[in-house]
C-alpha cells in the first residue's frame, strides 16, 4: 500500500525539474533511444552541449529519424550518431560494446533505458524476452562497457555514471520465483507452467525491475564508490507517456490517460541520474533525488533475494562470455 501511495503521489503532485548544466566534451550513450524516454533524454543531452550523443537501437531506420528530429529542435549537428544495438541479441550486446570502445574516445554517461514489455510469452536467447531484455542483456551491456567507462575515468580524470533505468512497479511483485531451488531461478522464470498452472506475464515485468534493483545494490556492495572509478546507479522515470508498454496489457492504456508524465518530463530523471555524482553510487533515485527502494529490497527476505540474483545473473553472464563480470 505505501508503494502505491508515493506512485500516486508522484504522478500526480511531483514535476521533475529541467535538466541543466554544461556536458562540453562529454560523450553520451542512451540505448532504446530511437522513441520515448531515451528519445527525449537523448535530446536533453545534446541540449546540454555533450560533444557525441549516442542512440543505441534496434533499428537504424529508425534511430536516423530520430536524430535528425533531435537536430532539428536542438539545432546541433553532428553531435548525435545512430549505432545497432539488439538487445534480444547477447552477439549484438557485445558487438555494440566492442564498437563503442574502440570508435569513441571516451564514454562519460552510459543510459541503459533499453526494454521490453511485451505481455506474450517468446523466448529470446535462451530466456522468456522480457528476463533477456531487461535483466540479462542489460547487464552484460553494463559489464561490457564499463572497462571503456573506467578507461574514461583514468584518462581524463573524470568519473563516468552507468544509469540502469528501472521503475517503481519493483515494489509491485511478491517474487515468488526467488524461492526456487538453488541454481535454478532462471529455469523456474523460464517454466510456462508450474504446479500445474500456466504462468502469465503480468508480474514478469515488475521482477525483471526488481531483478535489476537487486542486483545493481549487490554489485555496488561488492564495488563501492571508493573502489571503482564509474557511479552505478539506478533510476525510477515514473509512469510516463511512451510507446514503451505498446504490447503490454490494455489496461496500462487506462492508467496512462489518468495518471501519467509526459515522455519529456519523464526523461528529465534519465538526465538527473546520469549527470549525478557519487553520492548515488548503489542508490535508487525517483523524482531526481535519492530514494528508498521497496521494503522487500531492503527486508532479510530480499538480501537472501538479492545474493541469489548476483550468483545466478553472473553464472548467466559468464556462461555467454567467460571473464565478463571480472572485465574491468
Amino acid at each position: 500500500m505505501a508503494g502505491i501511495i508515493r506512485f500516486l503521489n508522484s504522478q500526480l503532485f511531483v514535476t521533475p525539474v529541467k535538466p541543466s548544466g554544461d556536458l562540453t566534451g562529454k560523450t553520451v550513450i542512451v540505448t532504446g533511444s530511437n522513441v520515448g524516454l531515451g528519445k527525449e533524454a537523448a535530446r536533453h543531452f545534446t541540449q546540454l552541449n555533450a560533444s557525441t550523443v549516442i542512440l543505441a537501437v534496434r533499428s537504424i531506420e529508425k534511430g536516423e529519424a530520430a536524430r535528425k528530429d533531435i537536430e532539428s529542435t536542438t539545432g546541433r549537428n553532428d553531435v548525435v550518431r545512430v549505432m545497432q544495438l539488439d538487445m534480444s541479441s547477447y552477439q549484438s550486446v557485445l558487438d555494440f560494446a566492442e564498437k563503442a570502445s574502440k570508435e569513441l574516445e571516451r564514454v562519460d554517461i552510459a543510459v541503459l533505458n533499453a526494454g521490453v514489455n511485451r505481455g506474450v510469452w517468446e523466448v529470446f536467447e535462451q530466456d522468456e524476452s522480457t528476463i533477456t531484455v531487461n535483466v540479462v542483456s542489460t547487464f552484460l551491456l553494463a559489464f561490457a562497457l564499463l572497462p571503456k567507462l573506467k578507461e574514461t575515468a583514468n584518462k581524463f580524470n573524470v568519473r563516468p555514471t552507468l544509469t540502469i533505468v528501472s521503475s517503481e512497479v519493483h515494489e509491485w511483485t511478491p517474487f515468488d520465483e526467488r524461492n526456487a531451488p538453488e541454481g535454478k531461478l532462471f529455469e523456474r522464470l523460464n517454466e510456462k507452467v508450474v504446479d500445474g498452472k500456466e504462468v502469465g506475464l503480468g508480474n514478469r515485468y515488475q521482477v525483471s525491475k526488481l531483478m535489476e534493483v537487486l542486483f545493481v545494490r549487490a554489485f555496488c556492495e561488492r564495488y563501492p564508490e571508493s573502489n571503482i572509478p564509474v557511479t552505478v546507479n539506478l533510476v525510477n522515470p515514473g509512469f510516463c507517456h511512451s510507446e514503451f508498454g505498446r504490447e503490454g496489457p490494455g489496461f496500462l492504456a487506462v492508467m496512462r490517460f489518468l495518471l501519467a508524465r509526459t515522455t519529456e518530463v519523464g526523461s528529465r530523471t534519465l538526465v538527473h541520474a546520469g549527470t549525478s555524482g557519487v553520492e548515488t553510487h548503489g542508490k535508487y533515485l525517483s523524482d531526481c533525488e535519492i530514494t528508498e527502494p521497496s521494503a522487500f529490497v531492503r527486508s532479510d527476505d530480499g538480501k537472501k533475494g538479492k545474493e541469489k540474483v548476483w550468483k545466478e545473473l553472473v553464472e548467466r553472464l559468464e556462461g555467454i562470455k567467460t571473464g565478463i563480470t571480472k572485465s574491468f
